[in-house]
This record gives C-alpha cells, sequence and structure tokens, in this order.
C-alpha cells in the first residue's frame, strides 16, 4: 500500500472514530437533559436553549420540546417535534419515530386526540408495527369514537405479542363499545390471566357483566 493510500485510510479512521464519540456525547448530553426534565423543567430548558446556541443540534431541540411539554406549553412542544421529525438532520428513522411518538403523547395530554392520531400514524410509517405505537394510536381512536380502527391497531398489536394485558383490556373496552359482549368478557379474561390484580381490568369486567345483564333481561 502507497504511503498516500496508507495515510487516507488513517484519515478516514480517525474521523470515523471522531464522529462516533460526537454521537456518544451528544447521546449522554441529552439524556442528562431528559433526565434533568423531571426535577427542574425550567433548568432543563435553559440547559437546552444554550446547548441550541452551540450549534442549534437535533439533541438540543428534542430537549428544549419536552421541557416546554413538561413546564405547560404542550402544543409548542409537540409541534416542535414534530418539526424535527421532518427536518434535514433529524436523524434516523427510528429517532425521527421517537419524536412523532413524544408528540402523540403531549397531543394526548390535552386531549387533542385527532392530532395524537397523526403523529402515531406518522410514526407507524417509520417504525411498521410497533406494538407501543399500536396501542398509543389505538388510545387516540378510543378517544374519539373510532372503535374499528382502534380494533385494527389492537388486533396486530395482540397478533405481535399474544396475552399482552394492556391490549387485550383495550380490546375488551373496544368490543364492549361495539356491543360484542362475549368477545370483551374472553378479551377481559386473558387480560387477567395476565394481570389478575389490575383494577381498570377490574372495572371493564363489571362494565361487561353489567352490560350482559342487561342484555338478557330485555
Amino acid at each position: 500500500m502507497s504511503l498516500i493510500a496508507m495515510a487516507a485510510g488513517a484519515a478516514l479512521f480517525l474521523q470515523q472514530n471522531a464522529s462516533a464519540e460526537f454521537a456518544s456525547a451528544e447521546a449522554r448530553r441529552l439524556e442528562a437533559c431528559v433526565a434533568k426534565i423531571e426535577q427542574s423543567p425550567e433548568e432543563a430548558y435553559e440547559d437546552g436553549l444554550a446547548w441550541s446556541f452551540e450549534g442549534n443540534r437535533p439533541g438540543a431541540r428534542q430537549c428544549t420540546a419536552l421541557a416546554l411539554i413538561a413546564l405547560g406549553n404542550v402544543e409548542e412542544g409537540a409541534v416542535r417535534l414534530e418539526n424535527l421529525s421532518m427536518s434535514s438532520d433529524g436523524g434516523t428513522m427510528e429517532q425521527r419515530a421517537v419524536y412523532l411518538s413524544q408528540a402523540g403523547n403531549a397531543w394526548l395530554q390535552i386531549g387533542a386526540a385527532e392530532a395524537a392520531a397523526v403523529s402515531f400514524t406518522e410514526a407507524l410509517k417509520l417504525a411498521p408495527g410497533e406494538n407501543d405505537l399500536l396501542l398509543d394510536r389505538a388510545t387516540a381512536y378510543m378517544l374519539i369514537d373510532k372503535w374499528d380502527e382502534a380494533l385494527v391497531d389492537l388486533n396486530t398489536a395482540i397478533a405481535n405479542e399474544p396475552g399482552d394485558a394492556i391490549a387485550h383490556q383495550m380490546r375488551a373496552e373496544v368490543h364492549l363499545n361495539k356491543d360484542a359482549l362475549d368477545l370483551a368478557l374472553k378479551d377481559v379474561e386473558t387480560s387477567m390471566a395476565a394481570d389478575p390484580k389490575n383494577i381498570d381490568t377490574l372495572l371493564v369486567r363489571g362494565r361487561v357483566r353489567e352490560a350482559m345483564r342487561i342484555k338478557a333481561g330485555n
């Protein structure tokens, strides 16, 4: 190998190594900033702003958006996360899906279920079949009485992870609202088998049994 080729190879190695170290440092800084949100969102927001002034990197924008949400500026934070997911430097598909998931959950905090469903739908385009996203979108659909759409997501989630207590509990709620009471009771029983002490599931079971009692009386 020529000296020129050796030098070029060494330069490429150093560049790749430096890039990996930079990415690792950015990830650690983001982790620290997000952790601070739980203790002091004001300080986390200020840290994010200071970080932004160094180059407005994605981690800084993500942290400031999450801090804004924690401070009660939910809509602004959610919009910033959605914008970050579409930015040229937004990162990998997985990272962009995370931004959209965080935006969707922010919309749910303020009852904006339609906006949440849109964010989760965009996230699922980047991370197809991701169960947490399917459950999140099903939650949004249920809040706006889109029971058929919620059922499709929950069927997919349960096919991916059979026996998941939360998914079966949610599907029981959907079946109850669609008056498919036998299916609702079956889902309740499956959910309780996985998590017998879940209060929410016990409440759904009570409502299903009451609906069955009323239906039998008619």
